[in-house]
């Protein structure tokens, strides 16, 4: 059986991107550009992972985070976190609000892949 990603992601060429790298993996892949409704696309796909970005239009990833880690359903759901911003406080604040993993942009290829398939084997 396949495993199930949900990109939510704002910038269309880094879905595009993305996409094709997780479903060249055999991965099923589902995206959502708002963080306003990103909970109710969460609680309609039931992914095994989550890539979030911070920023996003109507609710930022931070708050999205805080969401999943408060909802029993979601608590223990793997969430990579994905940022333009690198900075220390971002990083700091992002693992303790919970996040599996937290990567900057730019990523390679390699780097993003590894990270997946790190976090779908936990």
């Amino acid at each position: 059986m396949s495993k199930t990603v949900l990109l939510i992601e704002d910038e269309p060429h880094i879905v595009a991107a993305l996409r094709f790298l997780l479903q060249r993996e055999g991965l099923t892949v589902f995206d959502h550009g708002d963080g306003q409704d990103a909970m109710q696309k969460i609680n309609s796909v039931s992914p095994d992972l989550i890539i979030l970005d911070v920023m996003l239009p109507g609710k930022s990833g931070m708050q999205i985070l805080e969401e999943l880690r408060d909802d029993s359903r979601t608590r223990n759901l793997p969430v990579l976190m994905l940022t333009a911003k690198g900075q220390k406080k971002d990083r700091e604040a992002a693992e303790t609000a919970g996040a599996s993993m937290f990567m900057t942009k730019p990523f390679g290829n390699e780097e993003i892949l590894g990270n997946v398939k790190a976090l779908l084997e936990r």
